[in-house]
Parts: structure tokens; C-alpha cells; sequence
């Protein structure tokens, strides 16, 4: 299977999959002319980094999990380790963007939004609010 045939089957751009040979996280086969070519073996590494990649986790969480997945005598609580530390990531993340949210939700509300120039928002980035 050459490139083209690994993208439409695992829906990876091509370009993200050079990049992921690039940086050693698949080595595909290579013919006689050169080009790439793409065993079941590759597209199952292509397919479990594509969902990988879709949770949010790091390249170096996805090289670090996909060669645990690849070790049939792995422990289980290294993947959770790094599954948790990702979700604890995501949790802090939720958390600062609940409070984005709430500050902006709250200058969004106090601003007349008329054709006088006092802005609470203006104030509040220039450090001028009195809120």
C-alpha cells in the first residue's frame, strides 16, 4: 500500500504521515524505486496514533504508549500513568478556561456596550479596573 492508499485508509493527511516517519514514530517498508510502502502492521501504528493524537496526547506520550503497545509483556499501570498525567493535564486546562470563561462572561455583562468610551473590559486589560 503507498501513501496515498495508508491516508485515505487511516484519514491522516500524507504530510502527517511523512512527518511521523520523519520523526521515527513509523518506519514504513520501502521498495525497490524508493517509495514508501505501507505493511497492516503500519496502518494499525498509523490508526492507533491517529487516536492518540485525537485525546490530546503529546508525540512523546503517543512514541511512549504506541511502544507499549507494540510490548506484549508491558504493565498496565505505565499506560495508566501516562493516561492519567495527560487527564490530569486536561483537567487543569478545563479548569483555566472555566475561569477565561466566567472573567470574560462577567466584563461581557458589565459593559454597556453604548457610545460612551468607559469600557470595563478595556480597563480590566489595561489594569485600570476598579472591579
Amino acid at each position: 500500500m503507498n501513501i496515498s492508499q495508508a491516508a485515505q485508509a487511516t484519514g491522516l493527511p500524507a504530510k502527517t504521515i511523512r512527518y511521523y516517519e520523519e520523526i521515527g514514530l513509523i518506519q514504513p517498508n520501502r521498495s525497490a524505486n524508493g517509495y514508501r510502502t505501507f505493511s497492516q502492521t503500519a496502518l494499525h501504528q498509523l490508526n492507533f496514533l491517529a487516536r492518540a493524537r485525537a485525546l490530546g496526547f503529546s508525540i512523546d506520550d503517543c512514541r511512549s504508549l504506541l511502544t507499549l503497545w507494540e510490548d506484549r509483556s508491558r504493565a498496565s499501570a505505565d499506560v495508566r500513568r501516562i493516561a492519567a498525567a495527560h487527564l490530569s493535564e486536561i483537567e487543569t486546562k478545563i479548569a483555566d478556561l472555566t475561569a477565561m470563561r466566567d472573567t470574560l462572561s462577567h466584563l461581557v455583562k458589565t459593559c454597556h456596550g453604548n457610545d460612551r468610551p468607559d469600557c470595563p473590559i478595556l480597563n480590566t486589560l489595561s489594569g485600570t479596573s476598579s472591579d
